[in-house]
């Protein structure tokens, strides 16, 4: 690892997950030198906890939050509006590993669905066209399944109960990925071992993160300064409004400033606009980057819900991966079901403790007990779906309630759109009929949980009045800035987010590096 010193001006990357640590990667290995500050600790797979709860301690963003507006997460989850991780490799640690692409139609919804009351919808300034070759790459990079010649995952009971019943009702679009989990040895990483675990953090190394590949392969290079336990605290500019430095506290509270070139934020849709706004100066009074009004707005978090059906028989559903299936039918445009958009039905599994907490929240009694005495016999999938950008759903700084550094924290206000919630009916409907189709003796609707895709609140747009970023990830207001995680994205979509985020950060580091070739940044 390259020690760099603090007034070297250098690329600083704030976030090591699927954006960050992509960039840091594709920059170092050019020979860039690069400091990557990560908040939480660098863990590494002999400290992952084979356990849930312990687990999530060691590695939730567990910092204060609050929760704001109608959604019922602000209700039972006030203070963990998202489940995201606070250590090297960022959420890419915990993540499922579903890797589906973006749809045509989804770079263009502003002019697909047309103007629906109360969405904030815009064209993206790139479509999928000039997106596939950067797909590719990330692909190849993840090692996803069922892509490039790259083997299936077996199948687990959880995706046989899930495939009887999608074949049975009629879906033709149904496998067991893509997904970022090796099936066989790949780019150096081992085939699974149908370790449920993984979801906490994965031991055996199978499934890809930044922590496993990309951040190590960086550190070999000599370019990259990785500091773990950083917490960024704002991004400093020149008079002439250039980004050259940021300062960040250390895990002793210490604060430093280390001198930037160019910097990338890439601390997830929650913390990027926190530090923005917190980065408000006499050049940017509303917050660096803000002159649209737009940072922190158009928060999205992907409509989800779940379904837990019980059978007579044993199920086991713990058994292999955690997602180990999905079912793309009802991602397609059809506006006939009654909501624009599409969502997507994959096979969840949750370990008894999390199931507990999570199945429904502040149930007691009968009705939860029998819940989870039939934990053997459920078979589980959540939907998701794309939901609906909206300007009142955002991150704000709540200046009444501090953290441990003495800081603002991020106040998360969110309501669902009511195309939200014709989307996430059908979908439950339609496990409904999955299910009942393989013999389900009962079906549970669980609310959504904590976020774990957090999108939108820096997004790209043509026009700076319209967003945050341009085509590439640079504020529209800062020539050195960018932003370079999923808080770029314009709509969010159908499918799991950190596919597209790897892309979009292959193809903005290759960016960057032209522009640094070119002398112009």
């Amino acid at each position: 690892m390259a020690t760099i010193d603090h007034k070297d001006p250098v690329v600083v990357i704030i976030g090591s997950g699927a954006g960050g640590g992509t960039v840091a990667h594709q920059l170092t290995t050019q020979g860039v030198k690069c400091v990557v500050l990560e908040a939480g600790p660098h863990l590494t797979r002999d400290d992952y906890e084979n356990d849930e709860w312990r687990a999530f301690t060691q590695m939730a963003w567990l910092d204060m939050r609050t929760t704001s507006g109608s959604w019922r997460v602000a209700n039972d989850f006030p203070n963990l509006p998202a489940w995201i991780v606070k250590a090297v490799g960022g959420s890419t640690t915990h993540w499922s590993g579903a890797t589906p692409r973006f749809m045509e139609h989804e770079f263009r919804t502003r002019s697909v669905y047309g103007e629906i009351d109360g969405a904030n919808l815009l064209d993206w300034p790139i479509t999928l066209d000039e997106m596939a070759p950067w797909y590719d790459k990330a692909e190849k990079a993840i090692g996803s399944s069922h892509r490039h010649g790259r083997p299936a995952l077996p199948a687990n009971n959880n995706y046989k109960v899930f495939a009887n019943g999608a074949e049975r009702v009629g879906y033709k679009y149904y496998a067991t990925g893509p997904y970022g989990t090796n099936a066989t040895p790949y780019d150096g990483r081992p085939a699974s071992v149908q370790d449920g675990f993984n979801f906490q953090g994965d031991k055996s190394g199978a499934k890809w993160s930044t922590a496993v590949r990309e951040i190590p392969r960086a550190l070999e290079t000599g370019n990259l300064d990785l500091r773990p336990e950083c917490q960024a605290v704002k991004i400093t500019h020149d008079d002439a409004g250039k980004v050259d430095g940021v300062e960040y506290l250390d895990a002793a509270g210490n604060l430093h400033k280390q001198a930037a070139r160019v910097v990338c934020v890439a601390g997830n849709s929650i913390e990027s606009p926190r530090l923005l706004l917190m980065s408000s100066s006499s050049l940017h009074p509303d917050g660096l980057a803000n002159s649209s009004g737009q940072v922190g707005r158009n928060y999205m978090r992907h409509m989800t819900g779940s379904a837990y059906a019980t059978f007579e028989r044993p199920v086991r559903m713990y058994r292999g991966e955690t997602m180990a299936g999905i079912i793309a039918d009802e991602a397609k445009y059809d506006t006939s079901r009654g909501f624009a958009g599409g969502y997507y039905m994959e096979t969840l599994s949750l370990g008894p403790a999390f199931l507990a907490a999570f199945v429904e929240p502040g149930e007691w009694g009968r009705s939860f007990t029998e819940k989870m005495d039939a934990y053997e016999r459920t078979a589980g999938m959540w939907i998701v779906g794309e939901d609906m950008p909206q300007e009142s759903n955002r991150i704000t700084l709540n200046t009444e309630v501090k953290d441990q550094h003495g800081l603002p924290v991020p106040n998360v206000n969110f309501d669902d759109h009511p195309n939200d919630v014709a989307m996430r009916n059908h979908g439950y409907a339609r496990a409904d009929l999955l299910y009942e189709a393989v013999g389900a003796l009962s079906v549970h609707h669980t609310p959504p949980y904590p976020s774990t895709h957090n999108l939108g609140t820096c997004r790209m747009s043509d026009r700076p009045e319209d967003g945050v970023v341009d085509r590439w990830g640079k504020a529209h207001d800062v020539p050195n800035l960018f932003v370079s995680d999923g808080s770029v994205m314009t709509t969010g979509a159908a499918a799991n987010p950190t596919l597209t985020i790897v892309a979009l950060a292959t193809r903005q580091a290759d960016h960057i590096l032209s522009e640094m070739n070119a002398g112009n940044l």
